[in-house]
């Protein structure tokens, strides 16, 4: 366990943080089955911040999630990531664009190691050929020892040196959440995007956790946009939260400002 951060970043020191928009949504809107998911939610997420998304069940944030990811298509309106219009672009392709993310329940190959997991998140980045790779030449060799080298980076950076040649199917969850943050950060994302990371931690966990967000945004300079409920974590962690509620955006700003907001504070407590 990390005894403190390794970086202190303050959540509204906004000097800290760039006005360069890395991504922005305008007029998002999907439903299913009659149901509008989300009705058209506008907003941006800044380079170098984190931005958390927050609301009570059904409110459509993961949702929100699976547009940016392109799991789903959005009836009406549009997406920029480094203002290029990715609104139609292929899921397959969005990793490749700088867009990486985790998931609310851990997608992990459980009897592979944590090592293993991790190189798999650099495939988008392989630059040999499969004759190359099959015959172990020299470049496929550099190659390899690059990819290990920046799987290894991030093991120190998220102190999973202890379990990197277990199999995913013998840790125990909260080590399983760390490894599937980290097997997303060998994608080499400029955005990351976590749903519910500290979903199923304890509050030492949660905690740690905490610490090793600023570190990846700090460190890495990976901007990072949070689903979340765990409000504690949403004030530490955040420069900006969007709160949503029924699929449609209620208000956006400071962690202060959204936790003394009338409209959220109706979402959450019902008066």
């Amino acid at each position: 366990m990390k005894s403190g951060p390794m970086t202190s970043m303050s959540k509204t020191a906004s000097d800290a943080v760039t006005e360069d928009v890395l991504f922005e949504a305008s007029g998002l809107s999907v439903s299913f089955g009659g149901i509008k998911a989300v009705r058209d939610v506008s907003f941006s997420i800044r380079s170098g911040e984190v931005f958390s998304i927050i609301g009570p069940n059904g409110a459509g944030k993961t949702t929100v999630f699976n547009l940016i990811s392109r799991f789903y298509d959005a009836e009406a309106g549009t997406m920029a990531f480094e203002g290029a219009d990715i609104t139609n672009v292929p899921s397959h392709r969005i990793a490749a664009l700088g867009i990486a993310r985790t998931f609310q329940n851990t997608e992990l190959f459980e009897h592979e190691t944590v090592l293993t997991n991790m190189l798999i998140g650099h495939h988008i980045h392989r630059r040999t050929r499969l004759a190359s790779d099959l015959l172990f030449l020299p470049r496929a060799r550099r190659q390899e020892l690059e990819f290990r080298q920046k799987a290894e980076d991030v093991i120190d950076l998220l102190d999973l040196q202890r379990y990197r040649e277990q199999p995913i199917g013998s840790l125990p969850y909260g080590a399983r959440k760390m490894v599937e943050i980290a097997r997303a950060l060998c994608l080499e994302p400029k955005l990351l995007l976590l749903d519910e990371p500290s979903s199923g931690l304890n509050p030492e966990e949660t905690e740690d956790l905490s610490f090793w967000i600023e570190d990846i945004v700090a460190d890495l300079g990976v901007t990072v946009a949070m689903v979340a409920h765990d409000m504690n974590l949403v004030a530490t962690v955040s420069n900006r939260v969007m709160a949503m509620a029924d699929g449609v955006e209620l208000a956006t700003g400071e962690p202060t400002y959204i936790q003394q907001h009338p409209d959220v504070l109706r979402a959450y407590l019902g008066h």
